[in-house]
């Protein structure tokens, strides 16, 4: 009987395993002018919930491109970083057994302080 209950345990397991499905995603990044942007950091994170499971981090090629090993699908936060450009960092969703996701990189935005030149916390004291 015992037997019996361990070949119907492992028979699960196996069916368990036979029904996560893979997806393959390629990180493309591409600047405002939709040109490559190539040696760009692609850190993939593979969620469970609000967890992450695991992360990847890799760069892209010439082409702009970032081919990740087979993952679960599932939800996955992308983050992207390459010199010259912001930083760029989003949640997908994806579900099919092949995805291709396009990044659009934008040149850094202007710094500003909520404390104008006219300020006095932003002069330097000159006390004897």
């Amino acid at each position: 009987m015992r037997v019996l209950l361990a070949l119907a345990v492992l028979s699960l397991g196996g069916l368990v395993e036979a029904k996560t499905k893979y997806t393959k995603i390629t990180v493309e990044v591409r600047n405002q002018d939709n040109e490559p942007v190539d040696r760009a950091a692609v850190i993939v994170k593979p969620m469970k919930g609000n967890k992450v499971k695991k992360s990847y981090e890799l760069r892209t090629s010439q082409q702009g491109t970032a081919p990740l090993p087979p993952l679960a699908t599932g939800n996955f936060l992308i983050q992207v970083i390459a010199k010259g450009y912001q930083t760029v960092g989003e949640k997908y969703e994806v579900r099919e057994p092949e995805r291709t996701i396009q990044i659009k990189l934008s040149p850094p935005q202007g710094q500003f302080s909520v404390h104008g030149p006219g300020d006095p916390r932003n002069k330097a004291k000159t006390e004897p």
